[in-house]
């Protein structure tokens, strides 16, 4: 190992060629400089752990770093970095054979005894002693696993630990004959066996935290619906109060599509069976949704909220939908801010992408649901209360606390494994319906997409792939057209259901609400932001296309940052506007002012503002915002398209992975397409997996 003066040259080095930001660097200079530290087996870990942060990584798996230095330093989740590929083979060599100098053992004593890490690994109990809690770094995790964390991240799993744990240490007490008779009320007609939907609402009854997942149409709103219906009904039942719940989700997109789920199914609940009394019941169950960051009231220029350990949220039960999308930062904060009483309740698909920030809690808690794990005291329990009878195959007398607070949805009542949609999705997914001859995914996705072409039951989904010989290929420009400006695409409706202009403020808020609504028939996604095939090289292609010509849909927007028929994505929150990270809004000439005969026309931008009211900005007003056409799988998480087509580059990237394809899949309500140019890409896609490394996973 080189002498720490020869290491920050080398850091230096690897920033000026991509693989390190200069806020690893000056972060492991500063840990130099101040503690100080002059161990450059110390410095080498600070600088990889900071950057390991910046691919969505919580901490560093230092057994895993010396196994494979190659994995570190490229560019695995920022697709826009600009590391070549012979830059990230020298940088690989050179960190490979800095590591090559040390043994696991030795390392760990070298961070143990530095004096800018805490060492947690060799402690009985994770809270930090008083001497070192102001130390930037945690060392941690286990023998077999040691993992080496900014501090602020072993907080954030810690509280998460401790919050979940507190609230599975006790099982809620629960009427079981009053439970039944409520849930045979219900589920009237379940159609899985075992009926999972009533499983998921008996044992989220019982507990202060619970998860509910499972893939594309399985039920997880229709399940948590009757879940509220069916604690309010106990708490009403009991003489008690009704419960105060709040529903939120990660995004604006989430956010509104939850609210219009669960307006649609508590509208469908059988209140003539339940106590209380239909006007009661039904006011009992909030049917609006709002994001995470407005339910916690961030503080202006700060990364806190209003609501925290010293103000906690007034709400009995909180429900959070999209749950796949949580960092750690965000995980910790919610609990946080419930009072030790307040249940939480999580909704998600467990196999979608985890979220932008670091961290992937959800699949770190959900890694045993597919095996459920339940005791036999819990199926015994499961049978009383629900009438369930669960298979051995889903016992396990070793179970865990947390296994007993979680059910996965197995019955997609909107896709069928055995075809369309659903059958890519599992085949992507499980990798499940291989079949000989056919030795690799390729082929079996390959196959599907011949068997699809064929079908005349579109009831499935409709599944398309598209072959293109170069990005200059017209088949992409025809799709796009298609999917844009068709009679039933999103500018069509607004050339044609274009108000008069004398027509009064409400007539534009439909047209508005109409434009919005076919917008999300169809979608372009990409895995990348930059280049040819990511959305900056995709949003100006098809705006061109779109804008020039014989008949376009769009006027000429050359030179224009602002046009008519533009969609826009908001990339910021903004708490001045009400807006958030992910909420869509369209650009629509309307009149300046209703309460005058001649009227002026100007550009302003549509958003939904829940229950179907309509918010007009001006685009003066906007600082964060950018045009989505095209749009990246990763900020398509929350959002559902009748047709989604997903273009995938002509080159491999580390960004492609099992996760996005599944997530792009699952995107699609009636039809996907799948957009390649070359099959190796789509097979490395298919092999790879997303791997977040986080200390949730031995969660116990």
């Amino acid at each position: 190992m080189d002498t720490a003066a020869n290491l920050l040259s080398q850091l230096q080095n690897w920033v000026a060629a991509g693989a390190l930001r200069p806020l690893d660097l000056a972060l492991t200079r500063l840990i130099h400089d101040q503690t100080p530290e002059h161990d450059a087996a110390v410095l080498l870990a600070v600088a990889l752990t900071s950057e390991r942060n910046q691919h969505g990584h919580v901490c560093l798996d230092l057994a895993a770093a010396l196994a494979h230095p190659h994995t570190l330093l490229r560019a695995r989740h920022a697709p826009h970095a600009d590391l070549t590929d012979v830059a990230a083979g020298a940088v690989g060599d050179a960190l490979a054979a800095q590591l090559a100098t040390l043994t696991l053992a030795a390392w760990i004593e070298r961070l143990a005894a530095s004096g800018a890490i805490a060492d947690q690994l060799h402690r009985n109990s994770t809270a930090p002693n008083a001497t070192d809690s102001a130390t930037p770094l945690v060392l941690a995790g286990t023998a077999e696993r040691p993992l080496l964390y900014l501090r602020r991240y072993w907080t954030y799993e810690q509280q998460i630990r401790q919050g979940i744990a507190a609230r599975l240490r006790t099982p809620l007490a629960v009427p079981e004959a009053t439970t039944r008779r409520l849930l045979d009320a219900l589920f009237v007609a379940e159609r899985s066996d075992p009926p999972w939907q009533r499983i998921a609402c008996a044992l989220a009854a019982r507990s202060a935290f619970a998860i509910i997942t499972g893939g594309p149409g399985t039920g997880k709103t229709t399940t948590v619906v009757r879940l509220l219906a069916l604690l309010q009904s106990l708490a009403l039942e009991s003489g008690g109060a009704a419960w105060r719940i709040r529903l939120a989700a990660p995004t604006g997109k989430a956010a509104a599509r939850l609210t219009d789920s669960i307006a649609a199914q508590v509208a469908g609940l059988p209140f003539a069976h339940l106590p209380g009394g239909e006007a009661i019941l039904r006011a009992a169950i909030p049917t609006t949704a709002t994001t995470l960051h407005r339910l916690l009231g961030p503080l202006p220029d700060s990364r806190h909220f209003r609501y925290c350990a010293k103000q906690p949220l007034p709400a009995d039960i909180v429900v959070v939908d999209e749950a796949s999308m949580i960092d750690v930062e965000m995980m910790a904060a919610l609990l946080a801010a419930l009072s030790p009483e307040a249940r939480l309740i999580l909704l998600g698909d467990q196999d979608q992408l985890a979220s932008v920030e670091a961290g992937a809690v959800l699949g770190d808690l959900c890694q045993r649901a597919r095996a459920a794990h339940y005791t036999p005291e819990t199926s015994a329990w499961l049978a009383r209360v629900s009438g369930a009878h669960l298979p051995d195959a889903f016992l396990d007398p070793a179970g865990q606390p947390l296994d007993q607070a979680i059910t996965m949805l197995r019955h997609s009542y909107r896709f069928h494994a055995e075809g369309g949609i659903g059958a890519l999705a599992e085949l992507v997914n499980t990798q499940r319906l291989w079949q000989q001859p056919v030795r690799h995914p390729l082929g079996a996705l390959k196959t599907l997409f011949a068997q699809q072409a064929q079908a005349t039951d579109t009831s499935l989904g409709r599944l398309q792939q598209i072959v293109l010989r170069d990005a200059t290929d017209p088949q992409l420009d025809q799709l796009a057209r298609a999917g844009y400006a068709a009679p039933d695409g999103y500018l069509a409706v607004l050339h044609a259901q274009r108000p008069a202009d004398d027509a009064p403020a409400e007539a534009f808020d439909a047209w508005a609400r109409a434009v919005l609504e076919a917008q999300s028939r169809f979608q372009l996604l990409t895995p990348l932001r930059r280049g040819l095939w990511g959305v900056e090289g995709l949003n100006q292609r098809i705006q061109r296309l779109l804008s020039q010509g014989a008949g376009a849909p769009l006027a000429d927007t050359r030179g224009q940052p602002w046009f008519e028929g533009r969609p826009v994505l908001v990339t910021r929150n903004d708490r001045d506007l009400n807006l958030m990270n992910g909420d869509i809004g369209l650009t629509l000439r309307v009149p300046e002012r209703f309460d005058t005969a001649a009227r002026a026309f100007l550009l302003r931008v549509a958003f939904p503002a829940g229950n179907g009211a309509i918010r007009w900005l001006l685009p003066s007003r906007l600082q964060a915002v950018e045009t989505v056409f095209a749009l990246t799988v990763h900020k398509s998480q929350g959002s559902e398209f009748a047709h989604t087509a997903l273009v995938l580059p002509d080159t491999a990237n580390p960004v492609l992975t099992r996760e996005l394809l599944y997530t792009a899949i699952t995107r699609s309500k009636s039809m996907f397409t799948l957009l390649y140019s070359r099959e190796s890409v789509v097979r490395e896609a298919l092999e790879q997996q997303v791997e977040r490394v986080t200390g949730l996973g031995m969660f116990a």
